[in-house]
């Protein structure tokens, strides 16, 4: 494992420029990992009872969602199209599942890091630097799937085919009306007639392909607990907060094992000399605070909290 010591704001932010990850995330702990914080989702942490076969656990975490997403209904604007938004949902509001929770965002981190750290004690964040598939790149592949047609270009939200381009008559020359017999004409207007009922067919029929790649319900796209592979999700319809904070999820394939040393960058903030407290300030300058972060009446009576009653910054 790499471990890096930061002492002030100024060093970790040229600490961080030297990043050479093509896509980080962030990790921001009030413990390290040597201090028993290991790099784990919750549903992987010591104090609870789940089954340890990975077979057992499936079936565990598969009966406990299903539990939930019963009680969904009337409590969310937004019903979960699928495993992936129900999980996340639960996350949210506090059950222990599979996925972690990184920003992409390193002063979110560093806030994450020093706000809830422990007197006396150093905190850390972290950086993984082993690339990790995107839920996007995930999904292309469950849309290939499941799609009748296939895309043209490299934008999967691309439209197939731009049929407001080009006048899908040209081919077809009327020629002059003066040369046409009313035999000709009628049956050159049902012919013009039947070629724009079949294109504007074709073009709805490619529409509602499009839309239903974009909105896969729960038995076509593989669940979370099907996954080879770590894969980062952002999850959308779930909190304002995640927006804020530049949030995204790890879903762990293996929930219940820490992620490898060698797999991520250790920061750590030492706790000596007031620090934390300094850079919570200079966070705050930056716009990196409570009520940035939680922009909800929790969120404000927190950063009331601190700012009045706990430090009087």
């Amino acid at each position: 494992m790499n471990t890096i010591y930061i002492d002030s704001f100024e060093k970790y932010l040229k600490e961080i420029e030297e990043v050479t990850v093509p896509r980080p995330y962030f990790r921001g702990q009030a413990k390290r990992v040597s201090d028993g914080f290991v790099l784990v989702p919750s549903l992987g942490r010591p104090d609870f009872k789940v089954p340890k076969r990975l077979s057992d656990l499936f079936d565990f975490e598969c009966r406990v969602l299903d539990t939930f997403a019963n009680h969904v209904i009337g409590h969310v604007n937004h019903i979960p199209r699928n495993d992936w938004e129900m999980l996340a949902l639960a996350q949210h509001h506090g059950l222990p599942t599979r996925f972690m929770d990184w920003t992409t965002n390193p002063l979110v981190a560093l806030y994450f890091a020093c706000r809830n750290a422990i007197n006396g004690s150093d905190s850390a964040v972290y950086i993984l630097t082993k690339p990790v598939k995107k839920y996007s790149d995930f999904l292309r592949y469950e849309e290939n799937k499941h799609r009748d047609i296939l895309p043209v270009g490299d934008s999967m939200t691309e439209k197939v085919h731009d049929f407001e381009e080009e006048d899908p008559y040209d081919e077809y020359e009327l020629g002059s009306l003066s040369e046409k017999s009313d035999l000709d004409l009628a049956m050159m207007s049902n012919l013009q007639t039947m070629l724009r009922d079949a294109y504007e067919s074709e073009k709805q029929s490619r529409d509602k392909s499009v839309a239903k790649s974009s909105e896969l319900t729960k038995e076509e796209v593989a669940s979370p607990f099907d996954i080879s592979e770590n894969i980062i999700y952002d999850p959308a319809h779930v909190s304002p907060r995640i927006r804020a904070q530049d949030g995204v999820l790890l879903a762990c394939h293996r929930p219940l094992t820490p992620i490898d040393e060698d797999d991520y960058i250790e920061y750590v903030i030492e706790h000596k000399k007031d620090n934390h407290r300094k850079i919570c300030k200079q966070l705050e300058q930056y716009g990196v605070f409570d009520k940035q972060l939680f922009p909800d009446l929790d969120g404000m009576a927190k950063w009331l909290k601190y700012k009045e009653f706990e430090n009087g910054l």
